[in-house]
């Protein structure tokens, strides 16, 4: 988790707490203090489900997006290199065009020495 969420959870963790001491110790009957706790708790298992969803869905948004750049950059990588395979060929079929036309002279001259 970021830092920023595990303030967020500790401010409200914290808050809680705090809401949770106060209604403990403040003058009320106790069927009032019990319904305020469970208001309380509530509350809380709310904020903290909401900021749980959040959480989720920025990870969720992340873990896509560094996903889409990774596509992105796979793709130009294996572009590149489907490039210079092309290069590659085109290169080492000049070569090969070279080495025949030069085996074809040095047969032909060959030829000509053992005809003399």
């Amino acid at each position: 988790m970021s830092k920023s969420s595990n303030l967020v959870l500790g401010l409200l963790a914290g808050g809680a707490i705090g809401a949770t001491l106060g209604i403990l110790f403040a003058p009320d009957k106790g069927i009032n203090t019990r319904q305020k706790l469970v208001d309380e708790a509530l509350s809380a298992k709310a904020d903290l489900s909401e900021k749980a969803h959040e959480v989720k869905d920025k990870v969720a948004s992340q873990a896509k997006q560094k996903k889409d750049s990774l596509d992105s950059q796979l793709e130009s990588i294996l572009n590149n290199a489907s490039y210079k395979a092309d290069d590659i060929i085109t290169s080492l079929e000049q070569k090969l065009a070279i080495l025949k036309a030069r085996n074809k002279q040095f047969q032909k001259e060959t030829s000509n020495k053992t005809n003399s």
